[in-house]
C-alpha cells in the first residue's frame, strides 16, 4: 500500500468527508470519529511520503492518478518540500480535529456531521493543493479548500454569517484570477501538467500573455493567502470563524496558497526572468506594507482573535519578502516561517478558543491571573508569542534569522529593518498578552462551560494545546538542521546552478 501513500493523503479525509453524514446519522459522534480516523490515515501517509523522499536523497516522487502517465493524466509530485508542508498541514489538522470535540458535544447529530464533513474537506483542499502536480487540478482542491473554508467561519454564530459571505465574494474573484491565469499559460503551451508547463512555457517568457497570466497568479494567491492589501476578508473571517476549525483556518488556509505561489514562481516560470523579477519587486513592496500595518493595526485591538488576525498580515508580509528577496537565505527563511507560522498561530488560536469556550471571553484586558486558571495554556501563549517576537530558542527566530541572511546577502538592508522594526512592534502587543496573563490581578470571569482540575479544560482540548507548544521548541532546536536541511533538498534549480 505504502506505493499509493500520496494519493491516500487526500483520499482518506475525502472518502470519510463524504460519508461522514451518513454515519453521524446511525450515531451522532461515528461519523466525526470516523473523519479523525481518516486524518490520522493520511498524517501517517504523508510521514511515509516523507520518509520515502529523503531516503531518495530529495528525488521528486511522481505519482500517476489511475496510471495515465501525463500530461495526459492527473500528477502528484513530491518533494521535499511539499512533503513536509503535508505532514504539517496533515498533523495540526489531527490536532484540531480533537480539540473540536468539546465545542459540538452538545449539537445534535446534523450539526456534529456538518462539522466534521467540513473540516475533513478543508484538509483534502489544503493538502491537495501542496501535493498536485496539475495546475487545473490545483484550481480544483482550491475551491474545495474555499468552500469549506467558508462553510466553517459561517458556522461560528450570527457575525460570522456576514464574514463568511464577504470571504466567498473576495475568494471568488481570487479564484477566477487563478483559473484565468491557467487558461492564458495552457493556450501558450498546450499542457497542465506542472513539470511540463515548466519546459514548454520557456519561449513565452518574454511575452505579453505570460506576463497577464504572473500578474493573475500574484493577485489571485495574494488574496487567498491574505497578503496587504488584498487581505480585506481576513480580520473578519478569523475572528468570527467556528472556534473550534479557527486554529487551522488560520494555521493552515493561507500556507497552500502561499506555498502554490512559491511553486509557480521558482518552480514553474523560474526566478531569472524580467516579468517574474517585477512580479517579485511587487510582492516585496506589499509584503512590507503589510508587515508594517498588520502590525500596528494588530497593536490597536483588544479582541484578542482580532489582534492575531492583524498579527498574521503582518507574518504573510514575512513570507512575501522572503520570496522577493530572491536568493537562496530568503527562500529558506519564507518556508521555515510558513511552517513555523504553521503551529505558532495554530497554538495562540487553540488557546483562545480554550478561554472563549471556558470563559466566554476574547478581550484581552480581562484575562488577568489567567497562568492561574488555565496553566498550560498560558505557558503555550508565553512560547508562542516569543517565537512570534522571534526570540531564541523558539522556532520563529530562525526563520527570522534566515530572512536577515537573505535581505544582508542581497544587499537588500531596507528589509533588515523593516525585519526589527516589526520584531519590536511585535514584542509591543504580545508582551501585552503576557502582562495581562501572569502580571495583572485576577480578573473576575464567569465560567460558562466550568472545568474542575488543575487542566482548566477537557483533555481533547489541552493534548492539542500543549502539542502545540512543544512543537515550537521542538522545531526551534531543529530548525537550523534537520528542518533547514530537508528545505534545502527541495530547492529549485535557480539555487544550485
Amino acid at each position: 500500500m505504502t506505493q499509493h501513500a500520496p494519493v491516500l493523503i487526500v483520499l482518506l479525509p475525502l472518502t470519510a468527508s463524504l460519508l461522514c453524514m451518513l454515519f453521524s446519522r446511525i450515531s451522532k459522534f461515528l461519523g466525526s470519529w470516523i473523519v479523525m480516523a481518516s486524518i490520522a490515515g493520511a498524517f501517517a501517509n504523508a510521514c511515509i511520503v516523507l520518509q520515502r523522499v529523503l531516503e531518495s536523497g530529495g528525488k521528486t516522487w511522481h505519482y500517476w492518478m489511475g496510471g495515465w502517465e501525463p500530461p495526459i493524466g492527473i500528477e502528484f509530485a513530491l518533494d521535499p518540500l511539499n512533503s513536509i508542508l503535508a505532514v504539517v498541514v496533515t498533523f495540526i489538522s489531527l490536532m484540531v480535529s480533537l480539540y473540536s470535540r468539546p465545542f459540538v458535544k452538545d449539537e445534535d447529530w446534523l450539526h456534529v456531521g456538518g462539522y466534521y464533513t467540513l473540516f475533513g474537506l478543508l484538509t483534502v483542499g489544503i493538502s491537495g493543493m501542496i501535493i498536485t502536480g496539475d495546475v487545473f487540478n490545483l484550481y480544483v482542491y482550491l475551491e474545495i479548500m474555499s468552500l469549506s473554508g467558508y462553510g466553517l467561519i459561517a458556522l461560528g454564530g450570527r457575525k460570522s454569517m456576514l464574514a463568511a459571505f464577504r470571504y466567498l465574494l473576495i475568494g471568488t474573484i481570487g479564484a477566477s484570477l487563478y483559473l484565468l491565469g491557467v487558461g492564458y499559460l495552457y493556450a501558450m503551451t498546450g499542457t497542465l501538467n506542472m513539470a511540463d508547463l515548466a519546459a514548454r512555457v520557456v519561449p513565452h517568457l518574454n511575452s505579453p500573455l505570460f506576463a497577464i497570466a504572473v500578474a493573475c497568479f500574484i493577485i489571485g494567491f495574494g488574496i487567498k493567502m491574505a497578503l496587504f492589501p488584498l487581505h480585506g476578508w481576513q480580520p473578519d473571517a478569523y475572528t468570527f470563524a467556528h472556534p473550534g476549525a479557527a486554529a487551522f483556518i488560520a494555521g493552515c488556509m493561507s500556507k497552500a496558497p502561499a506555498y502554490a505561489l512559491i511553486r509557480f514562481v521558482y518552480y514553474i516560470f523560474k526566478v531569472d526572468n524580467p516579468v517574474v523579477q517585477s512580479a517579485l519587486n511587487v510582492l516585496g513592496i506589499l509584503g512590507v506594507a503589510g508587515i508594517l500595518i498588520g502590525s500596528i493595526m494588530a497593536m490597536a485591538q483588544y479582541d484578542f482573535r482580532r489582534m492575531l488576525a492583524y498579527s498574521s498580515v503582518a507574518q504573510i508580509g514575512y513570507i512575501a519578502i522572503g520570496l522577493a528577496m530572491g536568493n537562496m537565505y530568503g527562500f529558506i527563511g519564507a518556508v521555515l516561517h510558513a511552517i513555523n507560522h504553521a503551529f505558532m498561530k495554530s497554538s495562540l488560536f487553540l488557546v483562545i478558543g480554550g478561554i472563549e469556550y471556558r470563559f466566554g471571553e476574547v478581550n484581552l484586558y480581562r484575562l488577568g491571573g489567567m497562568n492561574k486558571k488555565m496553566t498550560i495554556s498560558t505557558i503555550t501563549v508565553l512560547l508562542a508569542s516569543l517565537s512570534m517576537i522571534g526570540l531564541p530558542p523558539t522556532c520563529g527566530f530562525f526563520s527570522k534569522w534566515y530572512l536577515m541572511l537573505g535581505a544582508y546577502t542581497g544587499a537588500q538592508y531596507f528589509y533588515i529593518a523593516v525585519l526589527v522594526i516589526s520584531s519590536l512592534l511585535n514584542a509591543i502587543y504580545f508582551f501585552r498578552i503576557i502582562e495581562q496573563m501572569f502580571i495583572q490581578r485576577e480578573a473576575s470571569l464567569t465560567e460558562v462551560h466550568p472545568h474542575k482540575g488543575k487542566l482548566g479544560l477537557p483533555l481533547s482540548m489541552v493534548i492539542p494545546i500543549l502539542v502545540g507548544g512543544i512543537m515550537i521548541l521542538v522545531l526551534g532546536f531543529y530548525s537550523v538542521d534537520i528542518v533547514t536541511d530537508v528545505v534545502k533538498l527541495g530547492l529549485p534549480e535557480v539555487f544550485l546552478r
